[in-house]
């Protein structure tokens, strides 16, 4: 369970450091439209941790199985 958060982690703070690069670096309309890909995707990040961890507490150890 340590690894997901892990990536997670590493993933947002990523996207966070991407965030504020463009963030300074850009202006006006540009600032807004680009900057939000970023957050989404680590909010994306975040929610994909959260569910992943709520299959490892219930058991489910290997996805494929599903299929």
């Amino acid at each position: 369970m340590i690894a997901p958060v892990v990536v997670a982690i590493l993933l947002v703070l990523y996207y966070v450091l991407y965030f504020g690069l463009l963030f300074t670096l850009l202006e006006g309309v540009w600032r807004v439209v680009l900057c939000v890909v970023p957050l989404a995707f680590a909010a994306l990040t975040i929610w994909v941790c959260v569910e992943r961890i709520k299959e490892i507490r219930s058991g489910e150890e290997d996805d494929l199985s599903q299929y």
